[in-house]
């Protein structure tokens, strides 16, 4: 049995799709976070995969927003999967159940909580020493605790506190249970690039409750615990951290790197993406572990686990699973959805928040025709305006209203009053003509067709044609001049970007930043030197050179 979790930053994204993804990392079970699509965007090829079974959880509140998914093989199909940590998602017979204690959460925060997709959870069956045996996998995107909005962090610690309680309760009720996926928090210095920099590393709530809810003990230099260690109460937690476990010295051992300052090339990153699992599943099952970070696609990487039991798939996926969603099953009602207009009145809170102007962009965009629309429209005014003429004019007045309105070639048309001119002109002049229409058709006007027509309307007055020489330059090279002075007139008016300073270390072009960060110095511009970040004694990474632009100059 191997299991995968992967923070793909974005399902869509993946080059080749979700099924040549799948196909590489080669596992039974594959967790991936921060899928960022909503239910009304999935799609039936990241939902339907050949020879797997999936189940999605997903942002109620914003499009295009955290979001996670669990892909099992059909070999590996499980007995139950639920949405969410509470329960309050799950309305079918497939559910997990055991939620343990929550009494210390309000019904709000528990609605809250599970309405960012943050979390899908999969019972499945185990051979463990000829002895079947149930094993939770629970895939989980924990939230980020942004340091410029306080409740942000305090929901963070919630989550954490409502996954303890649930895995806490299945332990309770017989079930193994492993945890994995994004759990936004690098546990001890040795998972962070540069602890030295956070001067509170220690104190942070997050690695507080990753250090009572893992069990630590001498044996991180020793080897695996014994049999008597794992049936012993110990004051640290009941899981393990995975990776840890078989590598517990190995530095430089990190799963997600900054995109912005091109860390990844220099290895500069955190761990933070997890396989835990409780300990005795761990001590008895679990064969190895690590990172991958040569997989590329996102600012994470994958991290694996393989286990010695097999898994036991069930005969049929849970109600959970995305084959049975209306569209994907293959029902009349498919077909209905897309064909029919539901009018459905739209509930207060739909009506004063909307969806994203993207997604009601997008939406019009597939479920309108703009070509059938216009013929149609098009018929009508025709029909009004022919009932509405007399006879006479009917054709003049049809041919007038099919013209379209806002035709390219109309911009490059002789002026009205040569046109005339070459009207009035003879035989030779009617063939002029023709050949300068032809032209206008086809391409912008050129000095040979102008002067052309101007030379035969010459002829008809009787008044000598200007040559080359003496006729003025075509409008198209005063524009040219024109547009000249203009652009020097603007470039001194208004300066551009200021040429980037050499840093001082490496000598080579800075990059231009720009604060974004709420404060006094926000919208302002600096700039750094251009290297991916590093730490400071890797000769290859970033210099601390840093200067501001001076917008005097």
């Amino acid at each position: 049995m191997k299991v995968v979790t992967w923070n793909i930053n974005g399902i869509r994204t993946l080059k080749g799709g979700i099924k040549r993804a799948l196909d590489c990392l080669d596992a039974d079970i594959v967790c991936v976070q921060e899928t960022k699509v909503t239910r009304d965007l999935l799609d039936e090829r990241t939902a339907i995969v050949d020879g797997y079974n999936s189940y999605f959880s997903y942002s109620r509140g914003r499009s295009g927003y955290s979001g996670v998914a669990t892909y099992c093989k059909d070999s590996a199909t499980p007995f139950g999967a639920e949405e969410g940590l509470t329960g309050l998602l799950t309305n079918h017979e497939g559910a997990v159940g055991c939620y343990g204690d929550l009494s210390d959460f309000s019904s709000e925060e528990l609605q809250l909580l599970d309405n960012e997709g943050r979390a899908v959870v999969t019972q499945h069956k185990i051979m463990c020493q000829d002895k079947e045996q149930a094993v939770t996998v629970i895939n989980v995107y924990c939230p980020r605790a942004d340091p410029e909005k306080p409740e942000r962090k305090r929901f963070k610690l919630q989550f954490y506190r409502l996954l303890q309680s649930r895995a806490e309760a299945l332990l309770k009720d017989g079930s193994h249970v492993i945890i994995l996926g994004d759990v936004n928090t690098s546990h001890r210095p040795i998972d962070h690039c540069d602890p030295a920099d956070n001067e509170d590393f220690a104190e942070n709530p997050g690695r507080k409750w990753l250090n009572a809810f893992l069990h630590s003990s001498k044996r991180d230099e020793a080897g695996p615990e014994t049999d008597s260690e794992v049936t012993d109460p110990v004051q640290a937690g009941r899981f393990i951290d995975a990776f840890r476990y078989f590598h517990p010295t190995r530095t430089s051992a990190f799963t997600c790197w900054s995109t912005l300052t091109g860390a990844r090339q220099t290895n500069y990153g955190t761990r933070i993406d997890y396989i835990f699992a409780d300990r005795r599943l761990v001590a008895e099952q679990f064969a190895a572990a690590d990172i991958m970070p040569e997989v590329e696609g996102s600012d994470h990487c994958p991290v694996w686990a393989r286990l010695n039991c097999p898994l036991l798939p069930s005969s049929r996926p849970p109600p959970l699973c995305t084959r049975y969603l209306p569209e994907f099953a293959g029902k009349q009602q498919k077909l209905s959805r897309f064909l029919v207009k539901v009018e459905q009145k739209p509930t207060q809170l739909e009506q004063k928040n909307g969806l994203p102007g993207s997604q009601e962009e997008e939406e019009k965009r597939e479920n309108l025709n703009p070509t059938a629309g216009g013929n149609i429209s098009s018929k009508k005014r025709s029909l009004t305006s022919d009932s509405a003429v007399p006879k006479g004019k009917k054709t003049k007045t049809v041919n007038t209203s099919s013209k379209p309105q806002g035709n390219l070639l109309s911009f490059f048309k002789p002026k009205s009053t040569n046109v005339n001119q070459c009207e009035k002109a003879t035989t030779a002049t009617d063939q002029c003509l023709v050949t300068s229409t032809t032209a206008f058709d086809t391409e912008p006007v050129l000095d040979g067709s102008a002067e052309l027509c101007t030379s035969s309307a010459a002829v008809e007055t009787g008044k000598p044609a200007k040559t080359n020489n003496s006729s003025p330059q075509p409008a198209v090279g005063q524009s040219g001049v024109k547009k000249g002075a203009s652009s020097g007139f603007w470039k001194s008016v208004l300066h551009g970007p200021p040429p980037p300073p050499c840093c001082k270390v490496h000598g080579e072009p800075c990059v231009l930043r720009t604060v974004k960060k709420e404060g006094p110095n926000v919208g302002k511009q600096f700039f750094v030197c251009g290297r991916p970040q590093g730490h400071a004694s890797n000769p290859e990474a970033r210099c601390n050179f840093f200067t501001w632009v001076d917008k005097g100059k």
